[in-house]
């Protein structure tokens, strides 16, 4: 099944989900990256939750649906989702060692952080 991102830029995919923020609408997680990294996670006036995660990573993939389920119920968070693979430079400044690795960042700097697979209640006690 092909998905919205198949067919669209990167570069649209990031107006559209400012848009698609701003009205309120469902919100996916968004792909965060070295380019976008400074506004979306160090300037973030809101709590941000990144996930680290790779494709060929089975936990990775048992927390993704979780990750957007709280994207979209959660909009006062930030939401991101950096792939190890293509952002290396963002894993080694984390110093990820193990995926999926969730980091909570409040006010620029790193507040939480979790390794492996966890449950959405998990995730989201890591939140308050």
């Amino acid at each position: 099944m092909k998905r919205l991102c198949d067919y669209v830029t990167e570069k649209e995919l990031y107006y559209v989900y400012h848009s698609i923020k701003e009205r309120g609408d469902i919100v996916k997680a968004l792909k965060i990256t070295k380019d976008n990294f400074t506004e979306e996670v160090l300037e973030s006036k809101s709590l941000v939750l990144l996930d680290f995660w790779a494709a060929w990573c089975g936990p990775c993939r048992m927390v993704s649906p979780i990750i957007d389920e709280i994207a979209d119920e959660n909009s006062h968070i930030v939401v991101g989702k950096v792939n190890v693979d293509e952002e290396f430079e963002l894993a080694a400044k984390f110093g990820i060692t193990s995926i999926p690795s969730l980091i909570v960042m409040k006010d620029g700097k790193e507040y939480r952080r979790s390794l492996g697979a966890i449950p959405k209640e998990k995730i989201l006690s890591m939140l308050v």
